[in-house]
This record gives C-alpha cells, structure tokens and sequence, in this order.
C-alpha cells in the first residue's frame, strides 16, 4: 500500500517522502527503519493499539525518504521491510514480550513524530529524543495509581446509586484488593488468575461490609453491597484492551485483533469466575451462619436511579481518576474528565428522557465521547486514545454484570426468582455494552478525522 494511502485519516496525512541522495541511500535507510520501529515498540509497550502503530512508523519512514515500505504488525511484534533498490533491501524486527500502559509516553512519541514529520528535527535529534522519552519516569507513583483506583471504584458506585459512607466503603475495598495484589505480586500470575482473586477479595470483602451493617454497624443494605461490587468489577474490566481489539479488527488487523480479544475474554472470564465464586460462598455464608438478615436483592436496581449531582461528580471523578491509572499527562487530566461528563450526559439524556434501550444508548454515547475526544486531543498535542479510552471508562457495564452473576448464583442458592436464564440474558446485554463503547468510540474517531488538520494548525498557531 502507498505511504500516502495509509496514512488518510490520520493527523500525519500530510507527510512528504523525503527526497535522498543515492550514495548516502543504504545508511540513510538503516537509520530510519532502527527509529522506526523503536517508536513502533514503545508505541506497543505503552498500549497502542496496531493502526496507531502503523501510522505512526509509516509517518516516520515516509518523513525519511523512504517510499517503499512493507509493515507487519501482530499482537507481539513489529516487522518493518524497506527496499533499498531492485537488489538490496533491509528489514528489521522488534518482539514485545510485556506491556503496561503508560499514555504519558504515548504523548511524547505522537510530539516526537510529529515534530519529525513537519521537519521541525532531523533524524539523529529524533533518535535522541526517542532515547530520552524511552528513560524518563512515569509520571505517576504506584501509590498515586492505586489511590486513582479506589477512587474510581467509589465514583462508580455514586454514579449508579451509593451513598457517601458506600463510596468510602468501596475505597477501602479496593486498596484491600491492592493489598493482596501486592502480596501476590512475586508470583507474577496472569491476568486470568489476577483478576479471579481481585474479583473474589473484593466480593467478599463487599459482603462483609454488608454483614456488618445488617447487624446494625453501618447503615449499608444490600443494594449498597452490590454498588460496591459494580464499582470494583468497573475497576478490573480490560476496558483498553477491548478498544484495542476491536479497533484491529475494524481495520483490517484480524491476528492482532484475535490475539487481544482471546486476552480479553480470558481476562472476563477470571473476573466473572471470581465474582461468582465470591458471590456463591457469600450466600452460602449467610444461610450457615443463621444471620437474622436476608441475601442482598439487586433485582430492582437501575443505573439510573442516582441523582443528577451524584452523576456529574461521579463522571468527572471516574474520568480523571481513569486518566490516572493510564499514566497520562497532567495537564491531560481534566480535559479527559470532561470528555467523562459528556459521555455520561449523553447516555443519560438518552435513557432518562428518551428512554432508549442501554446498548443503543451507550454506543452512541461513545460515538459523541470518540469524535469529541479526538478533536480535544489533537487540540492538545496529543492522540485520541489518551482522552477517549480514560473517558469512556464512565459508560462501562459494572452493575449489569453484577446482576448477571447474582442472577446465575442465587438460583443455586435457591433465592427468590432467580432464573439462569434471566442471568445469561443480563450478562448478554452486559457484553453488548462493551461492544458498544468499543465500536461506537472507534466510529466517533473516524468521523472526527476530517478535522484532523484544522486541529493541529489551531494548535501550531496557538503556540506562535
């Protein structure tokens, strides 16, 4: 594919294959394609998804003069192959064997490149640059990330109902969750088992803040246990991954995209393993002990049954909290809570007053959280991920798979009316949620596109 075709719809579009002369052509093309593909590996490193990735090296190769590239992106690795003439070619390879996000880095690189492309730096200041973004620190300490988490976990819990004391409830579950986290940290399990036992902690320790105050302790009932839960379920969900696989799939990357939704349903599965686990031996608790208080009912709760307050002070908590946990920049923060509160506004427009269907509403709740996002980022000098994915963590399905679960769990607990069908159904349109976000951010970015470059010469001409 011709540079200039892949790189449509991104905000390099304009990018110039540099002219080279011939003697200085074989060195001059190994250079670009080591910076290349060491951006394409921190991009990678850092939790961008394949067409950012391919964007991103194609922008560089392009700026550098080279004309006739081959890029090869799976969910692991980076292969870039450039022909030097009709007998000489040079081909390089990178492997990605761990990754963590850090959305701080992913700005710099999108800067860097960027600057590369509209010929503000040459090759070797890039590579120097690139060595120093590769070194600096994250922006954010462990415990700033963990503190971030509890929050976000809290804010959840008001967006869809809790009290004040739920929300300080819910934070002391989360950090007992990262406790053990922290505890099982040298053992270095996957995310299946990771996410099992933070699911099963946070589950019982939910239940027995519930214990406690239907023995008179607290003023915490049952729906308030499940907003406890909601909120941690929130707080565990692959939210980025999801996007990612989704958005590789949309565009073309089935490997890449195969290989992140395996990892997502993997990751769904331990946390749905976990809370159910935790979920059975909760009720199971409750009738052997001979408490003189019911199980917990969430049969009747709605995500829209919290005030309009509660709601806005959640969304720009969960979005700036969100943004946190990402490692993103500071000044990138509040930005990404606003984008928060307007996803929520949307969604509860939409359900509230035009009572239209959660799936429906969501993703078009994402579609206005995707375009807005983009054109804030790049307004900001940055990619759209680092505003869009934090922002939309407002719009995740934590209550309805709590219901889901409990619906699955009770009826072998013999509560109520419980059907595991009706728990199939839930967790069904609960799945459709997440399809939603995923799809409808990534079709808001593609809408937003056309604006990509009014954008960025906005945000030159500010800084002159």
């Amino acid at each position: 594919m011709p540079l200039a075709d892949l790189l449509r719809r991104t905000p390099y579009r304009g990018a110039q294959v540099a002219r080279v002369e011939e003697e200085a052509a074989e060195a001059r093309v190994r250079e670009a394609l080591d910076l290349a593909v060491r951006i394409g590996e921190l991009m990678l490193r850092s939790g961008a998804g394949a067409p950012q990735v391919e964007v991103s090296v194609a922008a560089v190769c392009a700026a550098a003069g080279l004309s006739n590239v081959e890029i090869d992106i799976t969910l692991q690795s980076l292969l870039v192959h450039a022909r030097i003439d009709a007998a000489h070619a040079v081909t390089s390879l990178r492997v990605v064997r761990s990754s963590r996000h850090d959305y701080a880095r992913l700005v710099a690189v999108h800067e860097l490149v960027d600057a590369f492309v509209n010929g503000h730096i040459d090759l070797a200041e890039a590579a120097e640059q690139l060595r120093d973004i590769k070194r600096a620190n994250r922006i954010w300490p462990e415990w700033a990330v963990t503190a971030a988490t509890a929050l976000l976990a809290s804010a959840v819990a008001v967006m869809i109902g809790a009290s004040v004391l739920t929300a300080l409830v819910a934070i002391l579950v989360v950090l007992g969750v990262s406790a053990v986290e922290r505890v099982l940290k040298p053992l270095h399990l996957p995310d299946f088992y990771s996410n099992a036992v933070a699911a099963f902690v946070a589950t019982v320790l939910a239940w027995a803040a519930y214990a406690l105050g239907a023995l008179g302790w607290f003023p915490i009932d049952g729906d308030d246990f499940a907003f406890i839960v909601a909120g941690g379920i929130v707080a565990l969900l692959p939210g980025r991954t999801m996007a990612s696989a989704v958005e590789d799939v949309i565009f073309g990357y089935a490997v890449t995209g195969a290989g992140r939704l395996l990892a997502v349903m993997l990751a769904l599965t331990g946390l749905i393993i976990g809370v159910a686990v935790g979920l059975s031996l909760t009720l199971r608790l409750t009738e052997m002990m001979s408490f003189d208080f019911v199980s917990p009912s969430v049969l009747e709760l709605r995500t829209t049954q919290s005030q309009w307050w509660a709601a806005i002070i959640g969304a720009l908590v969960v979005g700036s909290c969100g943004a946190v946990t990402m490692q993103t920049r500071r000044r990138l923060v509040l930005p990404t809570a606003a984008l928060s509160l307007v996803g929520v506004s949307v969604l509860a427009v939409l359900t509230r007053v035009l009572d239209v269907g959660s799936v429906t509403a969501t993703g078009l709740a994402a579609v206005v959280v995707g375009f807005a996002g983009r054109i804030m980022a790049l307004r900001l000098g940055a990619p759209s991920m680092v505003a869009v994915v934090p922002a939309s963590f407002s719009l995740l399905p934590g209550l309805a798979i709590f219901r889901g679960l409990y619906e699955l769990v009770g009826e072998s607990a013999e509560v109520g009316t419980l059907s595991f069908q009706a728990g199939v159904a839930t967790l069904l349109a609960a799945a459709g949620v997440l399809l939603a976000i995923a799809t409808g951010t990534t079709l808001g970015e593609i809408f937003a596109s056309p604006w990509d470059r009014r954008m960025t010469r906005l945000r030159r001409r500010t800084r002159v």
